[in-house]
């Protein structure tokens, strides 16, 4: 009994405290209520003059956040009173500390609980600034019970369906958010307190405008919504008036315009096929600094990590870019903001909302597509209060359109040069490089080709010209033996040469004019003889800046050349004149020369041969006896007609032929039998003399088979020159075989 009468004075007194405890914080959320109500918009410098909770005063004191940013200062008074807040400043002021004690704030204030679902919504354009602002969130919301998701692609759906019903305040990326809404059973924001989007220009510019009017329909209308981003745009504005309902504008333009207030922004001329060249050196005068380098596409960030991991600049690598899993995104993403002394190679992604801390250089490899990817690209140094450095490289044709660009956002940016002392070439090692390794030389041309695209896709087409581009020279920069052909590349010359033959049109109509005048004048004048000057003559009479110019000038300058085309006053031994082909005036006497629109329309080989000066080609060829003759002999219509009938002169042509033909067969065959005597004439004399020193023919008997002196097949073996058998030797032979034969027989018989 004592025992139960014990355990009931501990629940009662349990009671009690809770029933104080709730009541103190009725008390306070209602304190809070009636501070924030009025609350001063400009009154505030630190987090201790603002009504905040307990647990959010000290989880700011732990975080060391004390003093406030401008933005942060101007936006809080109204957010804290539950107004919309279309909120711009620059990068690295502080705008994720802006949003985020709102929220935290709002559902303390209404007790929120786990059994209320989802209470606020924060929404992020990529991963790593929604793993960035997650991570600020559990540092200054420690204290509280609120339960907190981070909710990205990546990850496995069916482990986050199970959580994300859940969570009360949710930190998510635009694509994962609208799958949960769609595909998740439980999954109701009809609760929703507070809608946050960060960085609006960047999600709108990612393309997420339909995904994220997808979203609004998911979400309650009466909520409170803040949007920040550190650009206004129009289409941030169209996006404001769908989304805010009458939102307090909070502007941060501070005297050094968009760009943090302590950066150092520096532009450096390199043409295109040094900028490897000079990163290299540059990263190996920076080894004990941290370096982040932005290009334009995720295939050049590949090509320059793996290509400067070989060349080994003195300082750790990491490279950064879409085309990695989620998981190593989060790993490298960690190292870098651990590492002290480190080179980041990193594409876009990383220019939004990422805080890496003590960050040194920003360096612009690739020039930027606009000047808020500018803006946000150096806002990764120098943020609050630290120092910082900027390095922008931009090619020549592309200095005067960027320094335009930037003025007019109010951008300051002064020229540096390098020191040619400290500049390094890595051509040589790219090359072998790309040479050993297949798989190098295939990315090192995966790299070029983004980087040609990139540039024929920006959108100041004056500026970037990717027909200006040196492709050789850049692809030679990267160890390429030369450059890939890129039909981006052919478009952008074919639009080029249209756009040329264009704004020649009218020269050409005047010049077409002129000489239809010149063609009058000459008709009305036909014993003058006309020089029509043609292509050829145009391109030996050019002075223009190449080295065979003068060459092509002395071979014009022929008229004291001999008849073999040298000059004898001229010593220089490589150096020929061109000789005089100039036609007679007696074959241009009765002809007009025609004009170079009529030469250009068709006009037949004659009268270019009768207006020019080199003639039609001719070829020269010798009969038997060495006469020389044209292979094409042209004669008029009128002398061909006075030789006869054609088919009279066809058949005497045939006549002739076979006369000449039978005479030649006549010849050959004499010449073939006078050959096969002179052999036979060869073959007896070489017997005789063979017969006479082995004293005389053999007698036609069986000892001729017994003969042990040289045979005739024995000195002369078969050929063209082997002398024939004699008939006496035949018949010896034919003789002995008979009468061998028969006394054969006859022993056969006797023996028998």
């Amino acid at each position: 009994m004592a025992s139960m009468r014990g355990g009931k004075a501990f629940n009662a007194r349990t009671r009690a405290s809770r029933s104080i405890k709730r009541a103190a914080d009725q008390r306070e959320m209602a304190e809070l209520e009636a501070k924030c109500a009025t609350l001063d918009s400009l009154g505030a410098a630190t987090f201790e003059a603002l009504p905040l909770s307990r647990p959010t005063r000290r989880g700011l004191q732990r975080a060391g956040f004390v003093d406030m940013t401008p933005i942060q200062a101007q936006s809080l008074p109204h957010s804290l009173q539950r107004r919309d807040v279309l909120g711009a400043a620059r990068t690295g002021s502080g705008k994720t500390i802006a949003f985020l004690i709102p929220v935290l704030e709002v559902l303390y204030r209404q007790n929120w609980s786990n059994i209320d679902g989802l209470g606020a919504l924060i929404i992020s354009p990529t991963r790593e600034l929604a793993m960035q602002i997650f991570d600020v969130l559990r540092q200054i919301g420690a204290l509280h019970t609120f339960s907190a998701g981070l909710v990205i692609g990546g990850k496995d759906l069916k482990h986050e369906q199970g959580r994300v019903r859940k969570m009360n305040i949710l930190v998510a990326t635009p694509g994962r958010l609208l799958q949960h809404l769609d595909q998740t059973a439980g999954f109701d924001c009809a609760n929703l307190q507070v809608l946050v989007l960060d960085e609006a220009d960047r999600i709108l510019d990612m393309g997420f405008a339909n995904t994220l009017n997808a979203i609004l329909e998911h979400l309650p209308s009466e909520r409170q919504a803040m949007l920040f981003s550190a650009t206004q745009t129009k289409r941030v504005k169209d996006l404001a008036r769908l989304s805010l309902r009458e939102p307090q504008t909070v502007s941060v333009r501070e005297a050094d315009a968009c760009t943090p207030e302590h950066l150092e922004q520096y532009y450096m001329v390199v043409p295109l096929p040094q900028k490897f060249d000079m990163l290299f050196s540059f990263l190996r005068t920076h080894t004990q600094q941290k370096v982040l380098v932005f290009m334009s596409s995720c295939r050049q960030v590949q090509f320059a990590f793996e290509v400067f991991c070989k060349l080994r600049p003195g300082l750790p690598l990491l490279a950064l870019h879409g085309k990695q899993k989620q998981p190593r995104r989060l790993k490298i993403f960690h190292e870098f903001t651990r590492m002290k002394h480190a080179a980041l190679f990193a594409t876009d992604v990383a220019a939004r909302g990422l805080d890496f801390p003590a960050v040194d250089w920003v360096v612009q490899m690739d020039a930027p597509d606009s000047a808020d990817t500018y803006i946000h690209r150096v806002g990764r140094t120098a943020r609050y209060n630290a120092h910082g450095k900027s390095l922008l490289f931009t090619a020549p044709s592309e200095e005067q359109g960027l320094l335009r660009l930037l003025k007019a956002v109010d951008v300051p940016i002064s020229v540096i040069k390098p020191k040619d002392t400290k500049l390094q070439s890595v051509k040589d090692q790219l090359q072998s490089f790309a040479f050993q390794d297949p798989e190098l030389k295939h990315l090192a041309q995966k790299a070029f080709v983004s980087h040609v695209r990139s540039v024929y896709l920006h959108k100041d087409k004056d500026t970037f010209d990717v027909t200006k581009l040196p492709l050789n020279e850049y692809a030679a920069s990267l160890g390429l033996a030369s450059a890939p052909k890129i039909k981006v590349v052919k478009e952008a010359q074919k639009h080029a040469q249209a756009e040329r033959a264009a704004s020649r049109g009218e020269q050409e109509e005047e010049e077409e004019e002129e000489e239809e005048e010149e063609e009058e004048h000459v008709q009305e004048r036909p014993s003058t003889v006309a020089k029509v000057r043609t292509k050829h003559d145009r391109m030996f009479g050019r002075t223009n800046n190449t080295v065979l110019s003068q060459h092509y000038a002395n071979m014009r300058d022929s008229s004291d050349s001999s008849d073999f085309g040298v000059d004898d006053d001229d010593d220089d031994l490589l150096t020929l004149s061109r000789a005089d082909h100039d036609l007679g005036d007696e074959t241009l006497d009765n002809h007009v020369a025609p004009s170079k629109r009529q030469l250009r329309q068709g006009a037949s080989k004659k009268a270019m041969a009768l207006a020019g000066k080199r003639g039609l080609s001719k070829r020269t060829v010798y009969d038997e006896d060495g006469n020389a003759r044209e292979l094409y002999e042209l004669q008029n219509e009128d002398a061909f007609r006075a030789l006869g009938n054609v088919h009279d002169q066809i058949r005497q042509h045939e006549q002739e032929e076979s006369a000449r033909m039978a005479d030649a067969d006549i010849a050959d065959k004499e010449r073939a039998r006078e050959i096969r005597r002179e052999k036979k004439r060869k073959a007896k004399e070489q017997e005789r003399i063979m017969m006479e020193s082995h004293g005389g023919a053999p007698s036609a008997s069986a000892e001729y088979d017994d003969w042990d002196g040289p045979r005739l097949e024995d000195l002369f073996p078969p050929g063209d020159d082997a002398p024939a058998p004699a008939p006496e030797r035949k018949r010896a032979k034919t003789q002995a075989a008979d009468l061998a034969s028969q006394e054969e027989l006859a022993l056969r018989l006797l023996g028998a």
